[in-house]
């Protein structure tokens, strides 16, 4: 199973990440970008009751959308971690490197994608056993980051986040420095579609990104 959550970040290559408290929001959310042809989405632990609103959501996705994986993302801490996972969580994803929480995912065999801003955390990361690292903030780092990193240590896989926009020169700078992946929260999922629950037209967005030549 965790072989294939990794695998399947590797083909899909754009993650849509978002919250939202409501739970009949989230999951049209979710929906259109199923039918959009997102493969991940990463729901991210960000309010209070947050994880009531994944587990209504992973339940009716398990009934209706087979195949989609749904993860949890901001996770950062062990019990936080383990919450996730009891709920069904595909993956965790954290902003920081805690040691704590990939421990925890190891232990029961899930995906996890630990947040690294420098080489020496990656390679912590990694030494540890993470397949795939979330390099974050990406607006600050910079795909230029990201590309000295793999000269010297080509083997590392990471999945960029925070700051990534929509638009096809800049998703393209990030894979041409080497990225696997790449998530998308508010660029791709705008606040606005969801205040007016355009879901045909977010059905439209993720299509056309998912569609990029990259």
């Amino acid at each position: 199973m965790r072989a294939h959550v990794y695998q399947t970040f590797r083909t899909s290559r754009i993650i849509p990440l978002f919250y939202h408290p409501d739970p009949e929001t989230a999951w049209q959310v979710a929906a259109a970008c199923y039918r959009g042809g997102a493969q991940v989405l990463e729901f991210t632990h960000r309010g209070v009751f947050a994880h009531e609103v994944f587990a209504e959501l992973k339940k009716r996705a398990r009934r209706n959308l087979p195949g989609l994986l749904i993860g949890a993302g901001s996770i950062q801490d062990a019990g936080t971690a383990s919450l996730y996972i009891n709920m069904g969580a595909d993956f965790i994803i954290t902003p920081l490197l805690r040691e704590d929480v990939i421990l925890t995912c190891n232990r029961r065999k899930v995906a996890v994608l630990p947040g690294v801003s420098t080489s020496s955390e990656i390679g912590r990361a990694e030494e540890l056993g993470a397949e795939i690292v979330k390099i974050a903030p990406g607006e600050v780092l910079g795909p230029a980051f990201l590309k000295a990193h793999l000269g010297p240590c080509p083997w590392t896989e990471a999945m960029i986040s925070g700051g990534v926009s929509t638009d096809a020169e800049n998703l393209k700078s990030w894979f041409d420095a080497g990225a696997v992946c790449v998530g998308l929260g508010s660029k791709l999922i705008l606040r606005e579609v969801m205040d007016k629950q355009d879901w045909s037209g977010l059905e439209a967005r993720v299509r056309e990104v998912m569609s990029y030549e990259l």
